[in-house]
């Protein structure tokens, strides 16, 4: 192993370009030390400057364990207290001193040496990451490149070809996967047939690849890691990063144009243009990605920051301070980034993660710095042009990518309000409730809503894999995104925001304000579910994880009538081990004791793909493997869950049931029902989602305990058509007489056999549609705890005849307007 000394004016200069480089070893295996500053004064504060004695005593510390050392270097006094340290060490280890770039260096050489790289090539491999710089500025430095495409001492070099699968190509979030993967390893990706290639340790680089669904990828990798660094990316790669395989867009639909200085995105109408579009009374439709109704006036996102003086010019003399203005600054914005981050879940986690990577990506910062050495660029324009150039790659890319250009300008806003000192232009704060509107939202600025006044977001780009979707769903908020008029829109207007339907209306009429408001009201529940004539109904909850748990507990939910596992795990790029997954499940059942909870095996796949169990392609993936028939290609990933989920139950007190998403046919229920009690649980269900389920409902039952409706996906397979779509929305309304009248017969069935039906889809939380279930025979209702005290009410006030009453209207209706319609004559007569 080779040790790197860090030699720097400034401690935390040494310490932030440490940390910058560890990121892409996580795990550690490498032995770095920082000699910098030279101590601090009488009042505490540090003093610029570096200590030969100090730089000695960390090259002896290491060489005690290494065999040899590398010392990187800042600049003037560095490198003379370097060459002092030579003679005053102690020790006889093999030391070289790199003229490296001090930031970039640092990475590559670490980097190189966690691969086990000899001295000769890590100095090599921190030499040539000046290659990167001069690149950017159109200087030809052929040493440096050749240095670093250089092969390893041993020669080894392993190359590999993979396909790009996933919708969005390699944007922010597949990125910080890919350098994860090859931490350890020193690898290279090229886009085929003679596109650029990118290190794999640079998330700015990795997206400036340019690579989209269905290109061809080269990987090339060297070192002792190289293998199992291959075989990571590949699996990466063949998962689609998570994120699903579905067709590629045309890259047209939503390309962007780079003109003039800047990449542009397509411009939003304007005001004028869209005036006759947002009179009030409009009804503006988008792509709903979020469920929810609320409504609420309207504010605006505030702008970015002004664009950089292009014509400031820094004196040389000055321009060391500008350099350190931009590390600095990257490096807090990092900082900000990471809290963040540590505070959000899931998705939302992942996506803020990428974010601050992109933040503290050594190539952003050292193309930034390169302007100003050269050109003496000021810090905030060096940042701003920096972030131009990668904004017209991914621009020059077209389709989705252009989603991306958004993470790019937040990164880059964020850098240059640190360097100038000023407030960032994001959400606005706010005590009042209120809808935002914007062109588009980056990653951070969006996980800033959780727990804020923001009760609902619209943007005019963006789409159902886009970051606004993605924390939109995570936080609960109602989200429309690609609604064109959306900048037309007055800020202060009353809008309505349906993120079910993908609509938005334009100051509503009172009623129908009123209405959204009585929706989004959580009205107290006191745990006991039950008609007005004594008939028991209980409410559950549906819970994503243990936090998710403790909230539903809290509301007083009467247990968890689904437990969604997958939930737990979607930010996985691996299957959880037994002990990992009963740690997250003995969360959730530590939440009930004594009660009931509902265990859903994982329901990966069709828009919740998970990388260790969706790993083909599929043409259309909502009617491909996903759900219980995963265990055709995967039957380890279900008897783990199950054995995981035995041990869980044997040490919580809750009342566990298990049941299997996405079944069809009676042999299947009959061989899940099988595995579950061969692994000790002995309450097993299926969940009834797909219209062959419902009509084998009476045969089900004579292998399982109880069954529970999915009327989510139960609406999109008995309609044909995909839930995901907002402009068939109205098909997708559990309302429709189709479904209900394949409800009933599950009920029926369920009563002739005299085990429970419960339902676990969205339509358990509707207050009007609850009593219209039970009437069909419905034992039990599942919901997001915030829906439980208004269905609670709602049922309080009818009794068992007032529900088949209401159940039967419905059901002979010939449309969906008509069921509701119809259900609520009956039930006004009540």
């Amino acid at each position: 192993m080779i040790g790197i000394v860090a030699v720097s004016h400034s401690a935390r200069l040494g310490e932030a370009a440490l940390e910058l480089a560890l990121q892409m070893v996580q795990g550690g295996g490498v032995h770095v030390l920082v000699a910098a500053g030279a101590g601090v004064d009488s009042d505490g504060a540090p003093i610029l400057g570096t200590d030969a004695v100090a730089v000695a005593a960390a090259i002896d510390e290491l060489a005690a364990d290494c065999d040899g050392v590398l010392v990187l270097m800042d600049l003037g006094s560095a490198v003379l207290s370097a060459e002092l340290a030579l003679e005053l060490r102690a020790s006889d280890v093999p030391v070289r001193l790199a003229p490296a770039p001090f930031v970039e260096g640092l990475l590559s050489a670490v980097v190189s040496a966690a691969t086990g790289g000899s001295l000769d090539t890590v100095a090599a491999e921190a030499v040539a990451a000046l290659g990167a710089k001069t690149g950017a500025l159109g200087i030809e430095e052929e040493h440096a490149v050749e240095a670093a495409v250089a092969p390893g001492a041993d020669g080894a070099v392993l190359v590999r070809r993979v396909r790009v699968r996933n919708p969005l190509g390699i944007h922010a979030r597949p990125a910080a996967l890919i350098a994860k993967a090859t931490a350890g390893a020193d690898v290279l990706l090229r886009r085929l047939p003679d596109g650029p290639d990118a290190a794999a340790a640079s998330l700015t680089r990795l997206l400036v690849l340019g690579a989209r669904q269905g290109d061809d990828l080269e990987l090339t990798a060297r070192g002792d890691d190289a293998a199992e660094a291959l075989d990571r990316l590949v699996a990466l790669f063949d998962d689609g990063f998570g994120e699903g395989m579905e067709s590629a867009e045309p890259a047209h639909d939503t390309a962007p144009t780079a003109t003039g200085s800047s990449a542009e995105v397509p411009a939003s109408p304007s005001e004028t243009d869209l005036a006759q579009a947002v009179t009030p009374g409009s009804v503006l439709r988008g792509r709903g990605v979020s469920s929810g109704r609320v409504a609420a006036p309207v504010v605006h996102l505030a702008p970015p920051l002004p664009e950089p003086d292009p014509a400031v010019v820094v004196p040389e003399a000055d321009r060391d301070s500008e350099v350190s203005a931009i590390e600095w600054a990257s490096v807090a914005v990092a900082d900000q980034l990471r809290s963040r981050t540590a505070q959000a879940t899931g998705e939302a986690r992942a996506i803020l993660d990428a974010s601050r990577l992109l933040a503290s990506d050594p190539e952003l910062v050292s193309e930034a710095t390169a302007l100003v050495r050269a050109k003496g660029r000021s810090a905030a324009r060096a940042v701003w042009e920096t972030a131009v150039v990668h904004e017209k790659a991914l621009a020059a890319l077209g389709g989705r990518m252009a989603e991306r250009i958004a993470d790019i300008r937040d990164v880059r806003d964020r850098i240059i309000a640190e360097i100038l000192q000023v407030d960032m232009p994001g959400v606005p704060e706010r005590d009042e409730s209120f809808v935002l509107v914007a062109t588009d939202l980056a990653p951070a600025d969006t996980a800033l809503l959780a727990g804020g006044a923001c009760v609902a977001l619209v943007t005019v780009q963006g789409g159902p894999t886009s970051h606004t979707a993605i924390i939109a769903r995570s936080l609960g908020l109602p989200a429309v995104v690609g609604l064109a008029e959306a900048g037309a829109i007055p800020s202060g207007a009353m809008v309505l925001v349906d993120g079910d339907r993908g609509t938005v209306e334009v100051e509503p009429a009172q009623s129908r304000v009123d209405e959204a408001h009585a929706s989004a009201v959580v009205v107290d529940f006191d745990g006991i579910g039950a008609l007005a004539d004594g008939h028991s109904v209980p409410l559950l909850a549906n819970v994503g994880g243990a936090a998710d748990a403790t909230s539903a507990a809290a509301a007083h939910a009467e247990g968890v009538g689904l437990f969604r596992t997958e939930f737990c795990f979607l930010d996985r790029t691996d299957a959880p081990s037994i002990d990992e997954q009963i740690a997250a499940y003995r969360g959730v059942l530590a939440a009930f004791p004594g009660r009931k909870v509902v265990v859903r095996t994982l329901d990966a796949g069709s828009d919740k793909p998970l990388p260790f169990a969706n790993s083909d392609s599929e043409d259309n993936p909502a009617l491909g493997v996903r759900g219980l028939r995963i265990a055709r290609r995967r039957p380890q990933l279900l008897d783990d869950q199950l054995t995981a989920l035995a041990r869980a139950a044997a040490e919580e007190h809750a009342q566990v049931e298990v049941m299997a998403p996405m079944v069809a046919t009676v042999d299947e229920a009959r061989g899940f029902a099988e595995r579950c009690r061969a692994a000790g649980l002995d309450r097993v269900g299926i969940m009834i989602e797909t219209p062959s389920a419902a009509l084998l409902a009476a045969e089900l039952f004579e292998v399982v305990d109880f069954v529970s409706l999915g009327t989510n996906d139960l609406a999109q397979y008995t309609m044909a058509a995909d839930r995901l779509l907002s402009e068939l929305g109205d098909l997708n309304d559990p309302w429709q007489p189709a479904v209900l009248r394949l409800i009933a017969a599950v009920g029926d069935a369920g009563r002739a056999a005299g085990k429970p039906v419960g339902v676990c889809g969205e339509a358990g939380g509707d207050p009007e549609l609850a009593p219209v279930l039970v009437g069909l025979g419905v034992t039990s209702l599942s919901m997001a705890p915030r829906s439980l005290g208004r269905v609670a009410a709602r049922l309080s006030e009818l009794s068992s005849d007032d529900c088949r009453r209401a159940a039967a209207a419905a059901i002979g209706a010939s449309s969906a307007g008509a069921a509701r319609t119809a259900a609520a004559a009956a039930l006004a007569r009540a």
